[in-house]
């Protein structure tokens, strides 16, 4: 097994994954701004991927490194997500890093929001200093505390009924966060995975209309009347989501400007790699309903 670095240990995905490898055998660094403050399982360090200088001490002896970090709440994100992803890069080359694993998103080139864009930008920077890249691509993760679930399970339970714009009747293809994990720690110390692009989904295409329906059924109980309008720009829109949810309008307007854009796997050579069959959305939502509820009588 191997030595492990996980960034965004704190964060909705690192915080699942790190267990996930250990459970596999590996020792886990677990990196955070704040190690004293770390109480989750690994070794917490220190490191903050804004500071090239800080990365060099818990990269040492690592032989695979995951890169879960971006800033969808900062409105200047593409050019601080460069900079970072530079920086881990040549302090993973300088360390010797066999193997850099990172969750980017799913979409054409051709096609593609600023917040997409940015996220192939930071896969082609953590591959120029030479350090193999394996890259998974997702659409929306569905799971408890995920910003996107999070605006889904909001929205159903905050409107007797909604007004939503044109581009929610775009396709998307969702995965359950159990699947990201499974696929993130199934690829590690990978030959098969090193230097790969993999696209990562549940089997179900839907629009952002059908998954609505079917969280609000799950999550409240009934069915929430949705009604599409043909205009509602997407700073009209960001706007509402501030209103209605607890996300920021920086964060929601990044988020819509990728929501308008169809997102669908179109090849599944990661069952290469990790073979087993990925949770449907509608048992992926029962999943971070009870994960919420088991959170809420923990705390």
């Amino acid at each position: 097994m191997s030595i492990v670095l996980v960034t965004g240990a704190t964060g909705f995905i690192g915080k699942r994954l790190v267990p996930a490898l250990i459970e596999q055998g590996h020792e886990v660094r677990a990196m955070t701004r704040r190690p004293q403050q770390y109480d989750g399982p690994g070794t917490p360090v220190g490191g903050n991927t804004d500071e090239r200088d800080s990365l060099d001490e818990p990269l040492a002896g690592v032989e695979v490194a995951y890169y879960l970090v971006h800033s969808l709440d900062d409105a200047d994100f593409e050019r601080k997500d460069a900079q970072a992803a530079r920086n881990f890069a040549a302090a993973a080359a300088a360390a010797g890093v066999r193997q850099i694993v990172y969750m980017g998103g799913l979409g054409d080139d051709g096609d593609l929001s600023a917040h997409l864009r940015s996220r192939r930008e930071v896969e082609s920077l953590l591959a120029e200093t030479g350090v193999p890249v394996t890259v998974l691509r997702a659409a929306i993760v569905v799971g408890h505390g995920g910003i996107s679930w999070e605006i889904t399970r909001q929205l159903v339970k905050n409107l007797p009924a909604m007004i939503v714009p044109k581009w929610a009747a775009t396709r998307t293809q969702p995965i359950a966060l159990d699947d990201v994990v499974r696929y993130l720690a199934g690829v590690a110390d990978q030959d098969l995975a090193l230097g790969r692009t993999f696209e990562v989904g549940g089997p179900d295409q839907l629009t952002y209309i059908d998954m609505l329906r079917v969280a609000a059924e799950i999550e409240t109980g009934r069915r929430v009347p949705i009604v599409k309008v043909p205009v509602l720009s997407p700073g009209l829109s960001s706007r509402w989501l501030a209103l209605v949810t607890d996300v920021d309008v920086t964060t929601g307007r990044n988020l819509i400007d990728s929501m308008g854009i169809e997102v669908v796997v179109r090849e599944q050579t990661i069952r290469e790699v990790v073979p087993g069959e990925p949770l449907g959305y509608e048992e992926a939502v029962r999943r971070a309903v009870s994960d919420r509820a088991a959170a809420e009588k923990d705390a």
